[in-house]
C-alpha cells in the first residue's frame, strides 16, 4: 500500500490546502482542498483502495475540477448579473 492510498494523507493535503485558501484568498485552492476531502473520504470507505499513484491523482483532479464548478454556479457571477465598473485603477 503506497502513500497514495493512505486516507489520512489525502485530508492532511485537504487541510493545508483549505489553509493556504485562506492566508491567498481567491477561490483557488479550496477546490483542490475540496477534491482532496473526497478523495480521503472515498479511500477511507474502502471504495477506491486498490488505486496507483497515477489513478489516484487523476481521480483527484476529477474532484477538484467538480468541486470548482459546483462552487463556480454556487459562488458566481449569477446569470442577467453584470459587473459594472464605475471607478478606473488609475485614478
Amino acid at each position: 500500500m503506497g502513500w497514495h492510498n493512505e486516507w489520512w494523507i489525502w485530508m492532511v493535503a485537504a487541510l493545508v490546502l483549505a489553509i493556504a485558501e485562506v492566508l491567498i484568498p481567491g477561490w483557488i485552492f479550496f477546490g483542490f482542498a475540496v477534491g482532496a476531502f473526497f478523495l480521503g473520504a472515498v479511500i477511507w470507505l474502502g471504495l477506491f483502495t486498490g488505486l496507483s499513484l497515477a489513478w489516484s491523482l487523476v481521480v483527484f483532479a476529477v474532484l477538484s475540477l467538480l468541486a470548482y464548478v459546483i462552487m463556480r454556479q454556487m459562488f458566481g457571477i449569477r446569470r442577467g448579473q453584470v459587473k459594472i465598473w464605475d471607478r478606473d485603477i488609475n485614478d
